[in-house]
């Protein structure tokens, strides 16, 4: 049987990886521009038209630094639109995935975060993504928080791109290495939402709430970094510099530690936790820096 699965935020990394994924069901990907999720009506018209099993919402303001000063833009998109999103899945009694974030955490856990660990955001971005977790928590019963971290693809903005871009450009690169965490490729995280949409679209039983999903290892910022350019092709005389944050100061104050423990999903839904230097080889490839 044939379902219907809405994605939201189709300019997103994630979104996108989604949308271009094979699958026997009817997979509806709308952008901000088709579908603006801060407007309820919007949503209501929408859910009217595509009339969706299940809701996957990947929009997100996602500009960490911008949103110490753009406040209100941050949770109108990543508060009051899952408040939307859930009040309207709420009415036609459809579950919703959403995607959630590391920051929620302040990062002075000396291990690894769990799901059920105290949060204590430390910025703007990461306290409206928490605001939108438990407004979804407070409205729809059916539905999943997937707190990932540090994400990368072949599009849209990330700190692979940026570490090319910037390693073509100079001879030096100053990185942070005392901020730990786990890059997360978006295909990764499409594979594991559509992993649980499948099980849900099958008639499995599924323990709804909030879940953990990374990749491994852990590493820093200059860790990935060296991975990076060990991986991709052209870089053989960058020089990379290991500095603390506090020589790299930003609007935002980033957490120190943002690795998540993913023992609870690996559990519950067999989902394997990939290798992000596998992911970043498949990246590399389709961004022409291997031969």
């Amino acid at each position: 049987m044939t379902h219907s699965i809405l994605i939201t935020g189709a300019g997103g990394q994630v979104a996108h990886e989604l949308a271009i994924t094979s699958s026997e069901h009817r997979l509806v990907a709308l952008s901000a521009k088709q579908l603006d999720i801060t407007d309820l009506q919007q949503i209501n018209d929408a859910f009217t038209e595509y009339r969706p099993d299940i809701v996957i919402n990947a929009a997100a303001y996602t500009q960490v630094d911008r949103a110490e000063e753009e406040t209100a833009s941050a949770y109108a998109i990543n508060r009051d639109a899952v408040a939307n999103l859930a009040q309207a899945c709420s009415s036609i009694d459809c579950p919703l995935l959403h995607i959630s974030t590391d920051y929620v955490f302040d990062g002075n856990k000396p291990g690894a975060y769990c799901e059920d660990d105290e949060i204590s955001p430390a910025g703007v971005y990461g306290a409206s993504k928490a605001a939108g977790d438990a407004v979804l928590q407070s409205l729809l019963e059916r539905h999943i928080i997937l707190r990932t971290s540090w994400v990368f693809s072949a599009t849209g903005n990330n700190f692979v791109k940026t570490m090319l871009r910037l390693g073509a450009e100079r001879d030096e690169l100053g990185i942070v290495n005392d901020q730990h965490g786990c890059p997360t490729s978006a295909r990764s995280i499409a594979e594991a939402l559509l992993q649980i949409t499948e099980r849900y679209l099958c008639g499995d039983e599924i323990e709804w709430g909030t879940y953990h999903f990374c990749g491994r290892p852990e590493t820093t910022w200059y860790g990935f970094a060296k991975q990076i350019f060990k991986q991709a092709n052209g870089f053989e005389n960058l020089r990379l510099k290991e500095i603390p944050t506090s020589e790299y100061p930003t609007p935002a104050t980033r957490p120190l530690n943002s690795v998540l423990d993913c023992s609870k999903i690996i559990a519950q839904f067999k989902t394997l936790q990939p290798d992000w230097r596998d992911d970043l080889d498949n990246i590399l490839e389709q961004l022409g820096y291997l031969s």
